[in-house]
């Protein structure tokens, strides 16, 4: 001890550490805590040599490699969540780091060769010529041959699948069988390309028709009739979950991706086009930024024609389409909702195509030059459509603080299922933001008013005439997402009640004109709405046999877990790797669950009686003033969290004092209500409504500008963000711009330069907020059009979220759960409170240990 008092007190270090030690003080670390770690590091500083170049290089990227542990304000632990971390970066990515210093170092070196080696395989196959043979082998063999080999290959694969799927195996073969598989995904889940994604659906159907064989033939219990319902209850929701799933590889195995047809030169062969904007409800300023835009496309003027469809009848309406110049249509009736009313307005527009954007989708000046060229290109093209984009955040996002940070609950059916679709002809069109041949539309007798979802059975109807359709990727408009949570679940209603209408009174598996795989893919959207009774079942199955002694998989604990876990798991690392850019991992859960109590009731009542329900208006532009619970939305998930911590109560005093033949059978679930009650924990936090204020929403960005000021000065500046009714903007030099100053906002548009009358609203430092004042029509068409309407405004923002890591996913879908019950401890009576906040604190500080995923890209600042 007297040795470490004089490294700490008396030698020449002993001024640094006495520096760190008052750091770590002055972060707010306790004294103990920052004693200890103190002496730690200097101690450890003296075995390990951290003077190294090595070890100096990690201390640089310190919140690279150890994201979870601040290196200013230490805690307790930080020892063992240092140790942790190092041992997974070891094992996971040491291919990132210099492995000639650390133990370990083959198993490393094999690890990086092994990285190496999969990365290069493809350009070393197509070097060698094996595709290039492949396929000159094939082309020699006459039509018939192939056909054979293909039907050779087809029953031979069924076979040995129907082998694999049913074979019988004893626990110890079925371990060894599952650990075969497993190896081989992780062999190919890093190879680059679409044949290793295919072999990953193919281990995950393997392994997912195994486990379902297996529930239907061995673990049903026909002796005790409580555990039977409860098990065939089960085994009805897994039935679906694996037919959806399927149905799910089978729609995205090849997204298209399809890219846009150059217009012909000659302009006068462009078509004419009827640009509709229906509104209801809806406030005049969520319309006007639309109709500015529209106003700004890059089309010839004679041949486009703007409508607003106001099924309002709204005197203010009519007087802004006359200022603006656009034609206004209002009905005296109003049936059929949003269908009838673009119905009503088809009977004044004649031009050759019709597009059309609810009221709040700006689009961009590019969006007919990007879509039209495909409707000349194919004369049996009726519809076309792009993607919906937000730059408002949904519940979801807003209320969980992840905007712009995980993929919102739209990106996975735009970014990739309706790129999956237009693989198959199957593209469904989305009511906002297409284009539809007019003489398509009028074959059909106009949109679809049988349903709620007109949109998706106008498609439909289409594609049974035999029309095609199409789907381009790329965002060319932009709108405001549900500004609460309830109308967010009162549009989901509105979807789910529509589809299984459709399903009801036109089912695409029956009836002419469709092709197998249309079926499938309109199938399997129509079936994703009737998750909500599964997902219940899910959400209370554990509690049958913790609360009634049912047994729903009657089977060994071993063999549920050897049966079970390689089903999940398989799934969820495939999924992974079909959309990981599009829907991380386990953040489906949240969305469904909090779906499902709502969507379970008109599902069921639109199966029985398809013509029962009404069409709802989802209302955009909203104020949320204060954060608040949403205690009617959360109602249903206060009372499974209830049941859920129950079924946890009785497990855990099974697990102690019940029979010891039960105790795995108990603890596997146990650990199912654990996890159901992080879901749950999710649902509720997204029922703390996140206050926002703002009538006009920030988009940021990054673009040059410029500000004049009254006395001729001009600065250059950054425009940071923007609304319809001001921008943040930051000076490059510190400027005496005062508040109430009037100014002129610079902005250029390729050429063309535009000056826009504004007020300083705020100053600080650099930065400064300044207000539109005072613009006429054609100025603030103008500004849309340098702004919103920008043709490259949205293109790469579906594709800006990080690669999904399942582990990453999973540790936080459990904080969230975490931190929902923390939310509604704020919330709760005085001894709830605390004891949520104690058992919430407890699992935040056991979290804290597990280790981190770092990201790529950045790895070669420490090599």
């Amino acid at each position: 001890m007297r040795w470490v008092l004089h490294l700490l007190l008396v030698s020449p270090a002993s001024r640094g550490i006495q520096e760190r030690y008052r750091g770590y003080r002055h972060a707010g670390a306790p004294a103990f805590t920052a004693f200890l770690t103190t002496l730690m590091l200097a101690i450890s500083w003296t075995f390990l040599r951290f003077e190294s170049p090595s070890w100096q290089k990690v201390f640089v990227c310190h919140h690279y490699w150890f994201p979870h542990i601040s290196s200013r304000r230490p805690r307790p632990a930080d020892a063992v969540r240092y140790l942790l971390q190092g041992v997974w970066l070891l094992l996971t990515r040491s291919e990132s780091v210099s492995v000639r210093h650390y133990s370990f170092a083959g198993w490393s070196k094999l690890q990086l060769r092994y990285t190496n080696w999969l990365h290069s395989l493809p350009q070393r196959l197509q070097e060698a010529g094996v595709k290039e043979r492949s396929v000159q082998y094939l082309n020699r063999l006459s039509q018939r041959m192939r056909r054979m080999l293909f039907i050779f290959a087809a029953v031979f694969a069924g076979l040995l699948a129907l082998l694999c799927i049913s074979q019988p195996f004893d626990l110890q073969a079925q371990f060894v069988f599952v650990l075969l598989l497993w190896c081989i995904a992780m062999a190919v889940r890093r190879i680059p390309g679409r044949l290793p994604c295919l072999m990953l659906i193919v281990l995950s159907l393997t392994v997912s028709c195994r486990y379902l064989w297996w529930r239907y033939t061995a673990t049903l219990n026909w002796d005790d009739p409580v555990s039977l319902v409860c098990g065939l209850l089960l085994l009805m929701a897994e039935t679906y979950a694996w037919v959806v799933l399927v149905l799910g590889y089978f729609q995205t195995i090849w997204p298209l991706n399809r890219q846009p047809v150059p217009m012909p030169a000659d302009i006068n062969a462009w078509p004419t086009v009827d640009l509709m904007v229906p509104t209801y409800n809806e406030e005049l300023s969520v319309v006007k930024p639309t109709i500015y835009a529209a106003l700004g496309i890059d089309w010839p003027k004679e041949k486009i024609t703007i409508y607003i469809l106001d099924d309002g009848n709204r005197p203010e309406f009519k007087a802004f389409a006359a200022e603006a110049g656009v034609k206004y249509i209002a009905r005296p009736t109003h049936e059929h909702a949003k269908a009838g009313n673009i119905n009503n307005a088809l009977k004044y527009a004649t031009s050759e195509l019709v597009t059309i954007f609810d009221c709040d989708h700006v689009p961009t000046r590019s969006y007919l030059q990007l879509t039209v060229g495909w409707f000349l290109k194919d004369k049996k093209l009726a519809m076309l459509q792009t993607p919906h984009h937000f730059f408002s955040p949904d519940p979801f996002e807003r209320n969980l603080g992840r905007f712009r940070q995980t993929p919102n609950e739209g990106t996975l059916f735009y970014g990739l299922v309706q790129d999956g679709n237009d693989m198959w002809d199957a593209t469904f069109f989305c009511g906002s933001c297409a284009i539809l041949r007019r003489t398509a539309l009028d074959e059909i007798g106009g949109i679809a008013v049988e349903t709620v979802t007109e949109d998706a059975h106008t498609s439909l109807r289409l594609h049974r005439r035999g029309h095609t359709s199409a789907y381009i990727r790329i965002p060319q408009a932009a709108g405001l997402a549900t500004e609460s949570l309830s109308a967010h679940i009162g549009q989901r209603i509105r979807w789910a009640r529509g589809m299984v209408q459709i399903f009801r009174l036109d089912n695409p598996l029956l009836g002419k004109g469709l092709k197998l795989a249309q079926r499938l893919c309109y199938a399997n959207a129509m079936l994703h709405f009737l998750s909500g009774i599964p997902r219940l079942i899910f959400l209370t199955a554990p509690l049958a046999f913790l609360l009634l002694h049912a047994y729903i998989i009657f089977a060994p604990a071993l063999a549920i877990a050897l049966y079970v876990l390689p089903h999940m798991i398989h799934a969820s690392l495939t999924n992974s790797r079909i959309q990981g850019k599009y829907r991380h991992s386990f953040w489906s859960e949240i969305y469904e669950t909090v779906l499902a109590w709502y969507i379970a009731r008109p599902t069921t009542v639109a199966l029985l009686n398809p013509h029962k329900g009404k069409f709802n208006v989802t209302s955009k532009g909203g104020l949320v003033k204060e954060e608040h619970v949403d205690w009617v939305i959360s109602r249903p998930y206060l009372l499974l969290v209830v049941c859920n911590l129950a079924g946890l109560v009785f497990g855990l005093w099974r697990m102690f004092f019940g029979p010891a033949a039960e105790a795995m059978t108990v603890f596997v679930s146990l650990v199912w209500v654990a996890y159901n009650m992080t879901i749950l924990g999710g649902a509720m936090a997204v029922a703390v409504e996140a206050k926002q204020v703002r009538q006009s929403h920030r988009v940021e960005i990054a673009m040059p500008a410029a500000v004049a000021r009254a006395d001729g000065h001009i600065f250059p500046c950054t425009l940071q963000d923007y609304s319809d009714g001001g921008v943040g903007i930051k000076m490059r030099v510190l400027d005496k711009m005062k508040e109430n100053d009037r100014v002129a906002l610079l902005l250029k548009r390729g050429r063309q330069e535009f000056s826009f009358p504004c007020i300083v609203t705020r100053t600080h430092g650099l930065h400064a907020g300044i207000r539109l004042v005072g613009l006429s029509t054609r100025q603030y068409t103008e500004f849309i059009q340098c702004t919103f309407a920008r043709a490259d405004t949205w293109a790469l923002w579906q594709d800006g979220f990080p690669e999904d890591k399942p582990v990453d996913s999973l540790r936080d879908v459990l904080m969230l759960g975490l931190h929902g019950y923390q939310h509604m401890a704020d919330y709760a009576p005085p001894v709830i409170r605390r004891l949520l906040i104690g058992f919430t604190t407890s699992a935040l500080w056991i979290m804290s240990f597990i280790p981190h995923g770092v990201g790529g890209g950045r790895t070669s600042t420490v090599q």
